[in-house]
């Protein structure tokens, strides 16, 4: 006897959520209950409006995080989190509501129309959580720079001797005196600043090399840093914003997913295509282009990249010196054509998360 699903939709904030279901069939979607954000509350109204077995939750990716899909799962709900940069846009609805929310993620639900965004792992999701922390406080590191340059720049004091937020920069920074006081404490204030980011920054540098070694996905990490441009931060980035590797079939679908593949508009006989989509995960995509700079460089094995192919399997350390020849080519040849360095760092960023699928394959250490 086959079981009647129910789609039900949830629009789900921190202090309550809205209910809506739309069994399945023809008939439209109808609003159902409002409760508060209270899990033993949602999960007894869910059983009244059908077995758990023939129920089909969903609701949209955002701040609540992934514990309740994680909560419902557990007690054997079937339950998907959904992309809301991808859901459906009605043109010409200017009413939006909370109720009409959870009704129409039910319907579209139940019509096949959603995007599932794929659940991490807690392990991965946790490495993640840090990773995002670091990149935090890195942001704020060259914030706190930025304000000093700046200030520094207003008081006509100009460094002319290199590189700047070297120890010899920061030393001729800390030596720089005014007529005011209050200019004094300014500077004061803006080297406390750095320092306190930088050192959060340091701190949770190491964090993220001692947890992952013994991280499940640690072996991942290591084989990742073999290739060029990609050190411990960018590893443990790459592989706690994929999370299961396993889940892309193709290096393709992976270029697809952080949005480096071009936007296309094409009609009959006409092709057209764009810049890159930019969809996706952000993080990944900004850390993969950061590492694809690397590429503009003849190769040339350093020390520290040697130390860190040694650690790998022969295939791995192949994959890694195909990607160096094959990108740097590929970025002389892209410039000869007038290609600006950002094109051309964006396409080797598209090739290198190629590679780093092709590494994900070899090990077999893909997340279950």
């Amino acid at each position: 006897m086959s079981v009647s699903l129910v789609f039900v939709g949830l629009d789900v904030h921190k202090d309550s959520i809205v209910i809506a279901s739309a069994r399945q069939g023809n008939s439209a979607a109808t609003f159902v209950d409002t409760l508060p954000h209270d899990f033993p509350k949602l999960l007894k109204r869910l059983k009244r409006i059908a077995d758990p077995a023939a129920l089909r939750v969903c609701y949209e990716a955002g701040p609540t995080g992934f514990e309740l899909a994680r909560s419902l799962k557990a007690k054997g709900i079937d339950c998907a989190v959904i992309a809301p940069s991808l859901i459906p846009v009605q043109q010409g609805c200017h009413i939006k509501t909370d109720r009409r929310d959870a009704a129409r993620l039910a319907s579209l639900f139940r019509a096949g129309e959603l995007t599932k965004v794929a659940i991490p792992e807690p392990h991965v999701e946790a490495m993640r959580d840090l990773a995002r922390a670091r990149d935090d406080f890195k942001r704020d590191e060259r914030v706190a720079r930025q304000r000093l340059d700046k200030f520094l720049l207003r008081q006509s004091r100009f460094w002319s001797g290199g590189t700047k937020w070297t120890q010899k920069h920061m030393a001729w920074v800390r030596a720089q005196t005014f007529e005011h006081l209050a200019q004094t404490r300014t500077l004061a204030t803006y080297l406390t600043a750095i320092d306190q980011a930088t050192g959060r920054v340091d701190q949770l540098t190491k964090d993220l090399e001692e947890l992952a070694q013994n991280w499940e996905l640690g072996p991942l990490v290591t084989a990742l840093q073999a290739l060029r441009g990609v050190q411990l931060v960018t590893a443990v980035t790459l592989v706690a914003e994929v999370g299961n590797f396993a889940r892309f079939p193709s290096a393709h679908r992976l270029m697809s997913y952080v949005g480096l593949v071009p936007r296309e508009h094409s009609s009959g006989a006409r092709r057209r295509q764009g810049g890159i989509t930019k969809t996706g995960n952000k993080h990944l995509r900004r850390i993969i282009v950061e590492a694809a700079w690397n590429y503009r460089f003849r190769p040339k094995v350093s020390k520290s990249i040697e130390a860190r192919r040694a650690k790998v399997s022969p295939q791995v350390r192949a994959i890694a010196e195909k990607a160096e020849r094959r990108l740097t080519r590929r970025f002389e040849r892209l410039q000869q054509k007038g290609k600006q360095s950002k094109q051309a760092v964006t396409a080797v960023a598209r090739e290198l998360l190629g590679f780093v699928w092709a590494i994900a394959c070899e090990e077999k250490l893909l997340a279950t």
